[in-house]
């Protein structure tokens, strides 16, 4: 007995423990004492300038202004001032709130750790953390990091279990319903017949078994259901949600995070690196990170963690090296200018009358008077002439076609001569009389429209592609049209033809498609004296190229200016990583500022780390600006670093 009361003793100075440690950890959450926070990672080592994995040199060999070859070290000042040798050293904490980091095809990774002393972390809590990315005025969850004590997720399990043994006690199996062993003794005493059935596999169905014995089955079954065990399992069964709910009180969450751990004792802090990729997008110059979260006991939030302090990246951007000057290019306006268009005009065998009614000729027609009226309207451009050229299909003799479409051209040029000359006519009236700069009223004559009427007898050239182009003539028949085609005299050429047998397809089918009238129209443009005029404009696919560079849109740029290969594209080009093209470009050009400092960052990204501060050194030369900018892209600054560049020495 006395055993006994020790141990319930022993039980009791546990629990009072365990609830003093409790409180003291919630009083030194509320008293700030203790919190968690996010930090910037310790820089990884500087990075490797060295070509193909060589370690970097700690003396590079670079020349000042004058082409005095110069040594730099690796080196810091010392205590005196005196700058000295050293090796690279790695700080044991990070205390900055800000980073630089470099874009590269239009992203960059935000690395940050989430810090939880060990004195916030219980094994009866669950601690929920979400960062919240901060961009352009907007504000953004990222995915949460859980972190759960033992305790707690013993809690959780518990719940599940408690639920499933409820979840068992739902009978899913309808027999055991049914009251069997009384239904049998019925049937074997009352109904022998039905008993017999029961080791009977044959099938019965219930129309039989109704008029056999007067019963259903359905009514049999019913009668020996224990209904108050159904209605105990359908109650069960309506309260599924609700037991969920009263068992599981705080669910296991397992989509739409980034980390959920069981901490299984504190035995110090934890540390999660959380890593977060970002597109960029124009303007977007830094982004900030902060992080909240929240304390849970069970279903109950017990502390609500303040809003830590933002970590803050600038983004080194490429597209900020963009050059805006403006790039012209030479325009050539001819004063003559030509437009061609063809119709099919159906004239009735051996005949040049003009039918609307023939065919598709009122179609036609009316699309070729469509295009002269718009030509005449055309503020810009002046009508001079046109030339009309008929074409004929080589059935019949050579010289006869020649005729035929001579007359079917100047039939043609009539035809559309009068309509012009009718359409000029009724545009005068609308625009009325014209007052001479003498004050006398003239009507407006504008110059005579030319047409020229050629013919092509017979067009072979056209007939050659149909052929060609053709999917119903067989090879073999297009083999034989090729090989009548040696014949010079085009009377015998039609003649050999008219013996293939494929010779009806290409009467019927191909030869109406020769029968063309074609049409080029010539014109000149308005008010313009000379005939051709050098203009300057601007190179508005260039242009929209820098646009593109500086929206950050790096894959457009590459593709807008590469035809340049100037400054701006190898830009372009060291934005998505084509590095071997950013070579090519920059090595022609003439070495600027921005070029040498271009050229530091592909040394850089090559590993050729004497190059990288040639280079640099060279653009802070030319200009100053770029001492100061070195530092915040993080491929120039590790060339700072590590040979102590921008020294006041």
């Amino acid at each position: 007995m006395e055993k006994l009361r020790i141990m319930a003793a022993i039980a009791a100075a546990v629990l009072v423990t365990g609830a003093c440690t409790v409180q003291k950890k919630v009083s030194a959450l509320r008293t700030g004492k203790v919190t968690a926070d996010i930090v910037l990672p310790k820089e990884d080592q500087l990075p490797d300038l060295s070509l193909h994995g060589a370690n970097v040199k700690d003396t590079i060999e670079v020349q000042d202004m004058d082409g005095r070859k110069v040594l730099i070290m690796k080196a810091i000042k010392d205590e005196d001032g005196e700058m000295v040798a050293t090796d690279v050293l790695n700080p044991a904490y990070v205390t900055a709130r800000f980073r630089n980091l470099a874009e590269r095809h239009g992203k960059v990774d935000l690395r940050f750790q989430i810090v939880v002393p060990k004195d916030m972390q219980d094994s009866r809590w669950q601690l929920r953390f979400t960062p919240r990315l901060l961009a352009l005025g907007d504000s953004t969850e990222l995915e949460p990091v859980v972190i759960t004590g033992k305790d707690y997720r013993k809690a959780q399990l518990r719940g599940y279990q408690q639920y499933e043994r409820f979840l068992r006690s739902i009978i899913t199996d309808t027999l055991k319903f049914i009251s069997r062993r009384q239904l049998e003794v019925f049937l074997q005493r009352n109904i022998p017949e039905v008993f017999m059935f029961r080791d009977d596999t044959s099938y019965v169905s219930d129309e039989q078994f109704s008029s056999a014995f007067g019963v259903t089955q359905r009514q049999a079954v019913e009668h020996y259901t224990r209904s108050l065990l159904l209605r105990r399992n359908e109650l069960r069964k309506s309260r599924t949600r609700k037991m969920y709910d009263k068992y599981v009180k705080v669910p296991i969450v397992t989509e739409g995070l980034r980390l959920d751990t069981v901490i299984l004792s504190p035995g110090g802090d934890f540390i999660y690196e959380y890593v977060q990729e970002i597109l960029t997008r124009p303007q977007m110059k830094k982004v900030a990170i902060v992080l909240t979260g929240d304390v849970f006991e069970q279903e109950k939030r017990i502390w609500n963690v303040p809003r830590s302090n933002p970590l803050t990246f600038y983004i080194s951007s490429l597209s900020s090296f963009a050059d805006g000057t403006q790039r012209y290019l030479t325009k050539i306006t001819e004063r003559s200018v030509e437009a061609n268009t063809a119709c099919y005009i159906d004239f009735r065998s051996g005949s040049s009358a003009i039918e609307k009614e023939t065919g598709s000729n009122r179609s036609e027609i009316g699309r070729i008077e469509s295009n002269l009226r718009s030509l005449v309207e055309n503020a810009e451009f002046s009508l001079d002439s046109i030339v009309v050229t008929a074409s004929c299909s080589p059935e019949g003799a050579y010289d006869y076609n020649r005729r035929l479409s001579q007359r079917r051209s100047e039939s043609v040029s009539d035809y559309f001569g009068r309509y012009l000359r009718h359409l000029r006519d009724s545009l005068e009236r609308t625009k009325g009389l014209r007052i001479d700069m003498d004050g006398s009223i003239s009507e407006e004559t504008p110059p005579p429209i030319r047409f020229i009427s050629r013919n092509d007898p017979e067009n072979w050239r056209m007939l050659d592609a149909l052929v060609g182009a053709d999917t119903v003539l067989t090879q073999h028949a297009k083999e034989a049209y090729h090989n009548s085609s040696v014949i010079s005299d085009i009377d015998a050429r039609e003649r050999k033809l008219q013996a293939e047998p494929f010779y009806r397809y290409l009467r019927e089918s191909l030869y109406p498609r020769l029968r063309t009238v074609r049409f080029a129209f010539h014109l000149h443009r308005k008010g313009m004296v000379k005939d051709t005029v050098h203009t300057t404009v601007l190179d508005t696919a260039y242009m929209r190229g820098v646009q593109a560079l500086r929206d950050m849109d790096y894959k457009t740029a590459v593709n807008l200016l590469r035809p340049y290969r100037d400054y701006n594209t190898a830009v372009a080009c060291l934005a998505m990583d084509y590095n071997a093209s950013a070579m090519d470009i920059l090595k022609d050009l003439e070495p600027t500022g921005p070029v040498e400092y271009m050229l530091a960052i592909l040394h850089s990204r090559r590993g050729d780390g004497a190059q990288a501060v040639q280079h640099y050194l060279n653009a802070c030369r030319i200009d100053r600006s770029y001492v100061h900018r070195g530092n915040l892209d993080p491929e120039i600054s590790a060339l700072i670093k590590t040979y102590g560049l921008n020294s006041e020495d």
